[in-house]
């Protein structure tokens, strides 16, 4: 393949989930995976715009929980919870793995990367801080720049870091477990102060939830204020105990499957198969047995924030990889060609549509949109969720069909290259 002289723009890159398109060669089957992952994780990030944050971690306390409320929030966790985070993790570990190898092609180094990831930081704090406290841009690119030294290891090896850095998390929730169970048992004034503040994040009471029902309901710069400390609290507690290691490691796992050429439909239809019926069986069986213990002891949210949520904290990668594996078999089985083909365009303007997501949200719940928050169900906010995919999978080919890239996905490549680039096609 010919060298581009160093003057010129660097050839096509592929980059991670969230990154900026190019009108050359692209992977479809990666920007098909991309396009469900980034469709899915709104199923799971609706809920923390439309309730109580509390209800993340103890299911019962806000939006319902029977019927077809119950239905949904199965549904959401078992298919779409962790998993499709998971998913996105992989592709970043693999978007990064195969942009420095086209890099090296083009005879830039590893500038270009640390230039991109430090956009995305900045584009993920005005994220975080204006409009939603659950970004991952911020930690996404963190990551990103930590794992980029290891991109060259063997496969097995980037496997075996994987392995050996995925259960810290694990470790550091059963020791907060420890921790809060300690605190809610202990009648030592100085502990049972420290508990009273904590436990209000899982147990929250009618005080607390008007306090969070007025701070969504507020207008735009009380909403920021009210929150930024939550923000914070993500980029640093949150980020060092969960993100850090789970994320971490699954970007490590994506670059070795990325070179073992999984993620563009290489293996044969068999692997695949055998990958989609283990995961989802094994996967699928781990986290139906998370739910039905968490259902035993009552969804106590101290539990499911430590050994209780392993199960599902495993069990996410094994149904993760199934949804890696249907993909790449109906890429491979050519077949769906419309809807592949709507769903890759909705994966190459990614940042676009997971920043559009947040907006539209931000506005139908928060006070100074529509104020929606806390008035919906979760089989209520259903709805929203299917009409934001229908309207990304329309506009997503669309847009691309006159424009090279998405909006974000422009100026994410023009200040990464310094260079104002041509959007129209």
């Amino acid at each position: 393949m010919a060298k581009t002289p160093p003057t010129e723009p660097p050839p096509p890159i592929e980059p991670g989930p969230l990154g900026p398109t190019t009108r050359g060669k692209r992977i479809d089957s990666i920007d098909t995976l991309r396009g469900i992952a980034v469709m899915g994780i709104f199923m799971m990030n609706i809920p923390t715009f439309a309730l109580s944050e509390a209800a993340f971690f103890n299911p019962p306390v806000a939006g319902g929980f029977e019927g077809l409320d119950y239905l949904t929030w199965l549904v959401s966790h078992v298919l779409f919870e962790l998993k499709m985070m998971a998913i996105f993790s992989m592709l970043f570990g693999a978007g990064v793995a195969l942009m420095a190898e086209r890099l090296a092609e083009s005879g830039r180094g590893a500038g270009v990367h640390y230039r991109r990831m430090g956009w995305l930081l900045l584009i993920g704090m005005a994220h975080a801080y204006l409009i939603w406290i659950g970004d991952i841009l911020v930690g996404y690119a963190l990551i990103g720049m930590l794992v980029y030294p290891l991109r060259r290891l063997p496969a097995i090896w980037l496997m075996i870091i994987a392995c050996a850095l995925l259960p810290v998390a694990m470790v550091l929730g059963g020791l907060q477990q420890a921790l809060f169970e300690m605190l809610r048992a202990s009648d030592d004034p100085q502990m049972m102060e420290t508990w009273d503040d904590v436990g209000t994040m899982f147990y929250p009471t009618e005080t607390s939830l008007e306090e969070e029902r007025q701070g969504a309901l507020g207008g735009f710069f009380h909403r920021v204020s009210a929150h930024a400390e939550d923000a914070m609290f993500m980029q640093t507690y949150v980020f060092a105990i969960f993100m850090l290691w789970r994320v971490g490691g699954l970007m490590l796992l994506g670059m070795a499957l990325h070179k073992w050429g999984v993620f563009k439909a290489e293996r044969s239809a068999r692997f695949y198969l055998g990958m989609l019926l283990i995961g989802g069986v094994l996967g699928g069986g781990i986290v139906g047995t998370g739910v039905a213990l968490n259902h035993r002891n009552g969804f106590d949210p101290v539990a499911y924030f430590g050994v209780m949520g392993w199960f599902n904290y495993v069990g996410s990668i094994g149904v993760a990889l199934a949804w890696v594996a249907l993909v790449m078999l109906l890429c491979k089985g050519g077949v769906l060609g419309w809807l592949r083909h709507a769903l890759a365009s909705v994966g190459r303007m990614a940042l676009t549509n997971y920043l559009m997501q947040s907006l539209i949200a931000a506005f139908i719940f928060y006070g100074w949109g529509l104020g929606y928050f806390g008035s919906l169900s979760r089989s209520e906010y259903v709805p929203i969720v299917l009409g934001v995919w229908a309207f990304q999978l329309v506009m997503s080919p669309l847009w691309l069909s006159r424009f090279r890239f998405g909006p974000m996905e422009w100026l994410w490549r023009s200040l990464t290259y310094w260079k104002l680039e041509s959007i129209r096609k």
